[in-house]
């Protein structure tokens, strides 16, 4: 829509309007049926699974409905000018829109109220025009239209008489008499409702004339096309043909450039508009108090905030001009960012199959009057807003996040309403009486005196709306600027001059509350994104580059935003930065550095300067303090200065060069325009009256050429389109070309936008994934937070609902709902249940194959757990049997998860399609799922996901009940398999544990069920000791969680029992996650590192014979050790804590603190058997304890004195409670207690040179030992005390029964 040079004044893109419109009826085709109702009806059809035949059948001639409710084609009648290169005219898209119901016949006992809505017309590069209709009703003058009308009610009134007679004779069997006077009163019925006489009645049809404009002046087009009907209808013939008028607003009539107001004329009075200066807030001319009184305040939030995350949205309401209001007023509201997806205010009925589309969306669809919600068949509503205007009503998806400090915010703007005596909570009557006010003043001009039309009386009108709200409040607002509305005794005249007044001011007031609306709206994304410039990564040299990589490039840090946000923001931002709308911004940003910045950006950015210039902050502290908007009086301001002082007066409409005798009046007919006066514009383009220079117009020109968004898409502005169309799908329907292939044609590019889509997010998912599992491994930092997995994974979920909803049948046979409406409808879930009656169907008349998953590795004693099988039905039963999930698209989504973390998502879905008389029953051809290539490439994106581990549902449903089955193996070549004593167990998990379990006695393996535990972290085992065989060498112990089929493996590797080993009877074992054989299949290299574990067989057999072996690592290699220990831990406390792993695996796991701090005590330790017995490290620390006790401490001075004696003291306190606790733990169980409560206390630091300094050490440790050293346990001293700043929590398994 831009031209390529700066345009001449009288060019298209400086033009207000660029089309003057007339459609209505070709009186030489005469009544044909709409064929776009008969594609609508085909269409119907198809979606409700009946073929098409009958359908045609009927030929859009519907018998049903009386010819007068019936839709009829209408047609273009004429469009000045012919053409505009730079906004080609689309003549089909134009009269669908303008009359998106057809032609509308009435008789004079109907309402004829002329009706003003509003429409648009996207491109597939996003560009939008405006258009404005005005639909009015003229009398039918042809002779041959009225004949058909009558003959078409013959055949109606005869079809319904046979029926009636049909249908009686049925029904009743009884006298004939009463079966005639059935007749008689049914007939008499239908003649009386279903009447056209030609000899009678007056014959209307409907007309409209409309303007295109490529801004939205919406109240300006309003009052000009007022002007336009009033003087056709009124009796004095207009100051001027028509034509002038139009040739005026046409040609004559510029645009005004930013920030000015321009005065041009009507018919009959002067209108004045005004456009936003390049500093303010775009352009935007729809009353959004309309939308706060259809919807209520909290409501309007709650679709704001669905618009915001790109879910579908449907308005549905009957009367057009609300579906656009309310779809023109949400979308203005985004700024700075602007909706990416289809957007379709108004969809015709032809266009109903754009229901089907699996992408975003916003439409509006017509309601017909009568029909119920109940009634309305869509194919997909897991993820639908549906918006019914007209009753006041939302119903929002499931699982959707709240819009940051929502109850402030709504504080916020209720008291801008209530400022402006609009109620919050909406007023549905009081808009309806505004329109009907509206229609009222306009039946004042139509009063034609013709069949028994009677004039108004003012004060009827007065009477008939004394009890409404808004005439109370307008009287209110009368009686504050001193009129009186009580008695009305005012002359005629000035009482017009005071109704044009306070319609003036109502004007005003209207784009006051705009105004502020939109600036409280904006103030909170300035407010929550001031920093967003921080985390922008702009990492390509040129704009060349950038388009080229754009799919491959990060363009946004979003973990680090996120970390920077308060808490309770998290979860609305988390999901608002993955959508299009987002990404779109960013890539503004990203251009402005070799480009002029987009004029949205532009603003917003300003804005953030402002804000950081008033309130300085420190940008890494964000709080979740509500700061209400402060420019609210500025913004309105600036309104009410632009239209109380005008910068441009457009020149008068003037007598045209017309031939003779055209441009005839006849009253109440619109008249047939003198094409060729209009076809072009005025030679001389600088006759524009204003009161600014020509230099300032060429500026403001140029500066109005480039700014504006609408006007600037050039070839480039395409080529960034197809850039940045990264996961996007816009799929703007094309109006102009219904055809069935065209249909099929956008159906093709959503299954490769779904494609595509799965693409992206598998990759992104996996790329995230495996970054933060390298980060665990030590390789770089952590991209991907649980916040944000966890976004991944639901969005994943909203793609693969939107994919089974693609061309869906709606109405399915034999679908045990029907036409129910059941609220979270998920295509997904439906899927799986036919799946799964099917299959239980033939699991009882045969077994039914089950795939079986492979047989684990067996241990050294070919003791394991039996292996779980793969099934898909089974799973869908675990998910059945959570009874938190209450709907429908809730299980979808666990199944999901679920599949997810067993890594079966792949295979599971390549099963339930294997079903293909299923697919074909429930999807029609052009479905994704029934394009077999695609669907295919689908599955093999989800089978990657299988590279890497998810706990996506054991970490969300955490108090769902799991069965868990473990089992204890046994080295049998050392011991006995089977220990006489009773033995034990107690398992924990991050989410709890589940106390002490006694194992069945001569039994190794258990099943037990419990509140999920969450991912699990350690095994406590131990026994009583009693029986002959009471001495148990343990290899192992394993645990399967029985849903998700995670095995966890705790190595133990030591003997429990009295007198053996270090004499425990219960040892703490910590977990690894053991993956699954198929995982292997997938390759070495993609699969998932294993978690730390507890310290291995070998390692814990050294510590008991650590002479003599080539392993002893050296000083060096210790202290290296202790530092990466302490390292992990620090780093741990540095995660938000969300995203923290298990901190028992850093003190107690493989290279734990306990490890390391034990090769540090066994460096140089004299562990020679003194009458083969084993020395421990914790013999030691009993002898430096038994020597503390006892000796009277030295000190420099009193203050270390008193120091030295409170760390004496509670190390000693601390030896003994764990040498008393009431559990039978061996003595390198005992130091693993006292190193972790030394941690969380902080005084392993203060205990060291305790020991480091005692005589004990002398006796039980080289010389050359790291203990014995000084300047190794000042070090080592430093390192622990970069622990005292954390709040260390033990789990409780590990210090279990230590009373400190």
């Amino acid at each position: 829509m831009s031209g390529s040079g700066a345009p001449g004044p009288g060019a298209a893109p400086c033009r207000f309007a660029h089309y003057f419109v007339l459609c209505g009826i070709d009186a030489e085709s005469g009544l044909e049926p709409d064929e776009l109702a008969v594609l609508y009806k085909w269409l119907q059809a198809d979606l409700h699974g009946k073929s098409s035949d009958t359908a045609d059948k009927t030929s859009g001639e519907n018998f049903d409905q009386s010819p007068l409710r019936r839709t009829f084609k209408s047609k273009v009648l004429a469009h000045y000018p012919q053409n505009i290169e730079w906004n080609p005219f689309d003549q089909d898209a134009v009269n669908m829109l303008c009359m998106p119901k057809g032609l509308s016949f009435r008789t004079q006992a109907d309402n004829r109220d002329p009706q003003l809505h509003s429409f648009i017309i996207t491109r597939e590069d996003g560009s939008r025009t405006y258009g404005f209709v005005l639909t009015f009703y003229e009398e039918v003058t042809s002779k041959q239209i009225c004949t058909a009308m009558q003959t078409l009610y013959q055949m109606h009134n005869a079809e319904q008489y046979s029926s009636v007679c049909a249908s009686s004779s049925c029904s009743m069997d009884s006298l004939a008499s009463s079966i005639d006077e059935g007749d008689a009163t049914s007939l008499a019925k239908l003649q009386r409702y279903n009447s056209y006489d030609i000899s009678r009645d007056t014959l209307y049809v409907s007309k409209c004339i409309c303007l295109i404009t490529p801004l939205p002046f919406m109240q300006a087009c309003k009052k000009f096309l007022i002007q336009l009907y009033k003087a056709v209808t009124s009796q004095q013939p207009p100051p001027l043909p028509l034509e002038s008028y139009i040739h005026n607003i046409l040609y004559e009539v510029p645009l005004p450039p930013p920030g000015r107001s321009l005065k041009f004329y009507g018919v009959y009075e002067p209108i004045i508009c005004q456009r936003p200066g390049p500093n303010e807030l775009p352009l935007s001319d729809y009353p959004l108090r309309e939308v706060f009184e259809l919807l209520g305040l909290e409501n309007l939030v709650q679709v704001f905030t669905c618009v915001l995350l790109e879910m579908q949205i449907l308005l549905y309401s009957q009367d057009y001009q609300r579906l656009m209001t309310v779809a023109e007023g949400i979308t203005t509201l985004l700024f700075p960012f602007q909706w990416q997806h289809v957007y379709v205010p108004i969809l015709p009925a032809s266009l109903l199959h754009f229901l089907d589309a699996p992408v975003p969306y916003l439409m509006g669809l017509q309601s017909k009057e009568g029909t119920d919600r109940s009634k309305l068949e869509l194919p997909q509503e897991a993820n639908l807003c549906f918006v019914d205007i007209d009753n006041h009503f939302i119903e929002l998806p499931e699982e959707f996040p709240q819009f940051p400090n929502k109850l402030e915010f709504i504080q916020e703007i209720s008291e801008v309403l209530l400022q402006f005596g609009i109620p919050p909570e909406g007023n549905l009557h009081c808009s309806d009486s505004a329109t009907k006010l509206k229609n009222l003043v306009l039946s004042d001009l139509v009063n034609d005196k013709k069949n028994g039309n009677i004039p108004s009386n003012a004060l009827n009108m007065y009477e008939l709306l004394k009890g409404n709200e808004t005439i109370a409040r307008l009287q209110a607002l009368a009686k504050r600027t001193g009129v009186t509305m009580e008695k009305i005794t005012t002359p005629l005249t000035e009482k017009e001059k005071d109704g044009k007044l306070s319609c003036e001011e109502l004007e005003l007031r209207d784009y006051k509350l705009n105004v502020q609306l939109r600036e409280v709206f904006a103030n909170r994304f300035t407010q929550m994104f001031a920093d967003y410039e921080a985390f922008v990564i702009q990492a390509a040299p040129d704009m060349e580059s950038w388009l080229t990589n754009r799919e491959q490039m990060q363009n946004f840090d979003k973990a680090s935003f996120l970390s920077d946000q308060p808490e309770p923001y998290l979860p609305f931002l988390s999901h608002f930065i993955e959508t299009q709308m987002f990404a779109t911004f960013i890539d503004n940003k990203i251009i402005s550095q070799w480009e002029e910045k987009d004029p949205f950006l532009r603003v917003f950015d300003s804005r953030i300067e402002k804000i950081k210039l008033y309130n300085v902050r420190a940008p890494a502290l964000r709080t979740s303090n509500y700061q209400k908007c402060s420019t609210l009086k500025e913004a309105a301001q600036s309104i009410e200065q632009r239209l109380m002082k005008i910068d441009h007066t457009a020149i008068h409409p003037h007598l045209l060069d017309m031939k003779i005798g055209q441009g005839k009046y006849e009253q109440g007919f619109f008249p047939k325009l003198q094409s060729d006066v209009l076809a072009t514009g005025p030679t001389n383009n600088n006759r524009w009256a204003s009161r600014s220079t020509t230099t300032q117009r060429r500026k403001d020109r140029l500066r109005q050429h480039s700014e504006h968004i609408g006007l600037d898409n050039d070839l480039r502005e395409k080529y960034m389109q197809e850039a940045r169309s990264l996961g996007k799908n816009l799929r703007q329907p094309k109006l102009s070309d219904l055809s069935p292939a065209v249909i099929a044609q956008t159906n093709w590019k959503f299954v490769e936008g779904l494609l595509k889509e799965c693409r992206m997010k598998t990759k992104r998912m996996l790329v995230e994934k495996m970054g933060h599992e390298a980060v665990e491994l030590g390789h770089g930092e952590a991209n991907i937070t649980g916040l944000e997995e966890n976004t991944l994974i639901a969005s994943l979920c909203d793609l693969l609902e939107r994919i089974w909803s693609h061309g869906l049948q709606v109405k399915q046979k034999g679908n045990p709902e029907g036409g129910q409406r059941n609220k979270g409808k998920s295509a997904l879930w439906s899927h799986l249940l036919q799946y799964q009656e099917r299959e239980e169907k033939q699991e009882h008349s045969a077994e039914s194959p089950v795939a079986v998953g492979t047989e684990r590795r067996k241990s050294d004693t070919g003791i394991t757990l039996p292996t779980l099988r793969v099934s898909l039905i089974q799973d869908m039963r675990h998910v059945q049997n959570m009874s938190e999930i209450k709907t429908d698209v809730g299980r979808a989504r666990a199944w999901i998860r679920l599949s997810l973390e067993k890594k079966l998502l792949s295979q599971h879905l390549k099963q339930l399609l294997s079903n293909q008389a299923l697919a074909k029953k429930l999807y029609k051809r052009y479905a994704f799922l029934r394009c077999e290539e695609e669907r295919e490439q689908f599955l093999y994106h989800l089978l990657s996901l299988n590279a890497v581990d998810y706990f996506c549902f054991t970490s969300v449903f955490t108090t769902i009940m799991i069965p868990y089955r473990s089992v204890i193996i046994p080295i049998k070549k050392l011991s006995n398999a089977i220990t006489t004593s009773n033995p034990w167990i107690c398992v924990s998990g991050e989410l709890g544990d589940t106390g002490v379990m006694q194992i069945p006695k001569n039994h190794l393996e258990m099943t037990f069920e419990c509140q999920n535990l969450g991912k699990l972290t350690t095994v406590q085992i131990g026994h009583d000791n009693s029986g002959l065989l009471a001495k148990w060498l343990v290899d192992c112990v394993m645990v399967r969680n029985e849903i998700t089929g995670h095995t966890y493996k705790f190595p133990c590797g030591r003997w429990l029992g009295k007198g053996v080993d270090d004499g425990s009877l219960e040892r703490i074992l910590i977990g690894e996650l053991v993956s699954s054989t198929s995982d292997e299949e997938l390759g070495k290299q993609c699969r998932t590192p294993p978690q730390q574990k507890s310290p291995t067989v070998t390692r814990r057999l050294s510590i008991t014979s650590l002479t003599g072996r080539n392993t002893k690592p050296n000083a060096g290699q210790i202290q290296e050790g202790i530092g990466e220990a302490v390292n992990n831990i620090v780093k741990h406390f540095h995660k938000p804590e969300k995203e923290r792993g298990s901190l028992t695996i850093l003190l107690c796991g493989e290279n734990g603190l306990v490890a390391a701090l034990e090769q540090v005590f066994h460096h140089g330790f004299k562990s020679a058997r003194i009458f083969h017995k084993n020395v421990f490290i914790w013999d030691f620390i009993e002898k430096a304890v038994a020597y503390l006790e006892t000796s009277d401490q030295i000190g420099d001075n009193e203050e270390a004195l008193l120091l030295q004696r409170s760390s004496c003291k509670t190390f000693c306190h601390y030896v003994n409670a764990i040498n008393t606790a009431p559990r039978n733990i061996g003595k390198d169980g005992k130091f693993q207690i006292l190193v972790c409560l030394g941690t969380r206390d902080h005084l392993l630091s203060q205990w060291i040179p305790l020991l480091a300094e005692c005589p004990p050490i002398t006796r039980m440790y080289e010389e050359n030992a790291l203990l014995r050293d000084r300047m190794t346990v000042n070090s080592l001293i430093r390192v622990l005390q970069t622990l005292q700043d954390f709040n260390i929590i033990l789990e409780g398994s590990l210090i279990k029964g230590v009373d400190v």
